[in-house]
């Protein structure tokens, strides 16, 4: 057996690396995998940045940023398997949403007047919004941006967004230190139960199908260890469709204390895809909140890595250059999920970039084996992100 020690949170998106244990999938694969249980991103990405463990659990946009030179300790990374895509959610504190449409599910279905909504509830509020977010390079931090600046929220103008680890989300909202917060599940549904706070916003009606979670490595690592590479995301893909089968089995697993350690009541809404988004309210259907197989979910378009590129030029994080735009672009390595599935008796997409957000119902695509229909993956404000002319696509937002 061959060890290998990966690093994560206790989010339910770290369902796939669990499974992959809990189930023999990586025995099968003659690994021995060690889960080393993470409180925060800053020290998750120390972890696998000197060299403490093999491969993390990781936020997309910080494996990106670490690449790119904007975190605190510079590395090449590479993501060769997406362990998600969506599962977070705004949750606001109820003295805040008190300020929005009364009716919840109007909200999360016209996101757009929400985030209009959300803008003047920010001048009545009795203090700048402080708003928590996980890491200033996460999915959550990015697409909670995209979305209030639709309405003319300046992000650092007009909140005050404070990084705090997900675990810790809700205690700071119980103490009044924040007024709300975008996080990855379980957290915003445990919020809600706890009477804290209403979910006002959620990552699949921002971004349908955005991606989120990444399976990281260093880069140096990952080309020394081909092999054993191969070997992990056979294992992975396997989990990852056990997952999608087995949602009520995977909940007990992620509610044992040494994964998630959440009653399964608390993990059960992101799962299922049914949420509670007030105190005492009933659940509302989401079918794609979080997937993590089906729809070819694990590839890492090349694509998505510079959408995230875009959004770090726009928020001012990086400088716009030829070497940013590819260095960012290959963090995401679909060669590598090519080669290591390349056997398995699944479709896989032909092509390693398309055009995000264009697609508003399920499409047939071209796959290298069998057949692949990808589920809609539009952005709330119609916005299509064309890889091949980022520069244009930045420049449509100060047109507005």
């Amino acid at each position: 057996m061959t060890p290998l020690s990966i690093a994560f949170l206790p989010l339910t998106d770290s369902a796939v690396l669990i499974a992959a244990r809990e189930k023999g999938f990586t025995e099968t694969q003659g690994i021995d995998l060690t889960l080393v249980r993470t409180t925060s991103w800053a020290t998750l990405r120390d972890r696998l940045v000197y060299r403490q463990v093999e491969a993390a659990h990781m936020l997309a946009p910080l494996a990106i940023a670490v690449t790119l030179g904007l975190s605190q300790h510079p590395a090449r990374l590479a993501a060769p398997f997406k362990l998600s895509v969506n599962g977070n959610a705004l949750a606001m504190s109820t003295t805040f949403a008190a300020a929005l449409d009364p009716d919840p599910v109007s909200r999360i279905n016209d996101p757009l007047a929400a985030a209009h909504d959300f803008a003047a509830a920010i001048g009545l509020h009795h203090r700048k919004p402080i708003v928590g977010v996980v890491h200033r390079f996460s999915s959550h931090a990015l697409m909670l941006r995209y979305w209030l600046a639709y309405a003319g929220i300046d992000p650092d103008r007009d909140l005050s967004l404070r990084v705090l680890p997900p675990s810790l989300m809700t205690e700071a909202l119980r103490a009044g230190e924040i007024d709300g917060f975008i996080a990855g599940e379980p957290w915003s549904s445990v919020a809600v139960a706890d009477g804290l706070a209403e979910i006002v916003a959620v990552g699949t009606r921002i971004w349908r199908r955005g991606v989120e979670k990444v399976l990281g490595f260093r880069a140096d690592w990952m080309e020394d260890n081909p092999e054993l590479v191969d070997r992990l995301l056979v294992a992975l893909s396997q989990a990852a469709e056990w997952c999608d089968a087995n949602r009520e089995e995977l909940a007990e697993i992620l509610a044992r204390p040494e994964y998630v350690g959440q009653p399964v009541e608390r993990l059960m809404p992101a799962l299922s895809g049914r949420l509670i988004l007030r105190p005492g309210d009933a659940a509302l259907d989401f079918p794609d909140f979080m997937l993590f197989h089906r729809e070819a979910t694990a590839f890492p378009w090349r694509s998505q890595a510079l959408w995230i590129y875009s959004q770090l030029v726009r928020w001012g994080e990086v400088e716009p250059s030829e070497a940013a735009e590819r260095a960012a672009a290959d963090v995401f390595r679909s060669d590598i999920y090519r080669r290591a599935l390349a056997e398995a008796a699944q479709p896989m997409p032909g092509a390693s970039m398309k055009l995000e957000g264009a697609l508003s119902t399920p499409t047939a695509v071209g796959a290298h084996h069998g057949t692949l229909t990808l589920g809609p993956d539009h952005f709330f404000d119609d916005r299509i992100f064309d890889p091949g002319a980022i520069d244009r696509y930045l420049a449509s937002f100060s047109q507005k």
